[in-house]
């Protein structure tokens, strides 16, 4: 029988202080994450209790969730509608009762979600260069670019809504600059992140040069980040679609305004109508982003 030389031995002993090291930090993580799990789950209510009334009579306690869960399928099957295959295209067109109006608020929030699209990429283009660590100017410029982002982004395009909404009146005018402002939040983030992890071999380059700052950022930064971008302005747009879809709630134009009335007025069928509109629309708009951005990107070979 061979003995291990020392450098075996000593191998074999910092593997096992490793194996030793990556359990011990594994145990670590799963501790802490099931802790904030139950935390989380506490101050979420997941373990309130409830009393519900038996089909016998009885009265019980049960936590609140398992009690919801019964009246949200009630709630959902409240949705649908009643079709029958002899009568299917009269039933389509009674579930369908809206669909003029409901078609005219779809090219709405359609539109409102172009709109702010478009204003977010201007905005979020202009601002993530300085806000990019290896491009801003200095750390003034770094630090009021980012923190400006961060609070656009931060506040709910719905609670936007709101506040214009009292500024500028009902109308989908609310929901392009509550849309497009946090659009722009979301966007300066993703392009800087995007800046950063550019390649500054060109633009050292260009700066030796001579070349100015918008030099740099012309010709050596956009032209390597400008796939990310537009794959980006792709996915936020259909993110706007939706968010376009629920703004109408609180007056901001488009489909959420019928989704409100709906609501209130407990019409069922119609909320599950609106939710197939959007729901065909989302696909679609999917669907399409996916082909121009491969296409872009060169995936299928053909890149422009």
């Amino acid at each position: 029988m061979t003995t291990a030389s020392p450098a075996i031995q000593r191998f074999e002993l910092d593997y096992a202080a490793a194996r030793k090291s990556a359990r011990r930090l594994n145990t670590i993580s799963t501790v802490l994450f099931a802790l904030c799990f139950v935390v989380t789950a506490w101050t979420g209510g997941f373990f309130d209790m409830t009393d519900v009334t038996l089909a016998n009579g009885d009265r019980v306690s049960m936590w609140k969730i398992w009690a919801g869960l019964p009246r949200l399928g009630e709630y959902l099957y409240k949705t649908l509608p009643v079709l029958h295959w002899e009568t299917l295209w009269g039933d389509v067109g009674n579930w369908f009762w809206r669909w003029k109006v409901w078609l005219q608020l779809l090219i709405e929030t359609v539109l409102i979600a172009y709109m702010a699209t478009l204003l977010g990429v201007v905005g979020a283009f202009l601002l993530s260069f300085p806000a990019s660590r290896n491009l801003a100017p200095n750390r003034i410029i770094l630090n009021i670019t980012r923190r400006y982002l961060e609070i656009v982004r931060t506040v709910p395009d719905l609670v936007w809504a709101l506040i214009f909404v009292f500024c500028f009146g009902v109308g989908p005018l609310a929901g392009v600059l509550a849309i497009g402002l946090h659009a722009t939040g979301a966007l300066g983030k993703l392009y800087s992140e995007a800046n950063e992890n550019a390649d500054m071999r060109a633009v050292e380059g260009i700066k030796a040069s001579g070349g100015s700052w918008f030099d740099q950022v012309r010709y050596g930064i956009v032209p390597q980040v400008i796939p990310n971008i537009i794959s980006y302005t792709l996915l936020r747009f259909e993110i706007n679609v939706r968010s376009s879809s629920i703004i109408g709630f609180v007056g901001a134009g488009g489909l959420g305004q019928e989704i409100r009335v709906a609501m209130s007025l407990q019409e069922y069928t119609d909320l599950s109508a609106l939710f197939l509109i959007i729901f065909t629309t989302v696909i679609v708009i999917d669907m399409l982003s996916e082909k121009i951005r491969h296409r872009i990107i060169g995936l299928t070979g053909k890149g422009v």
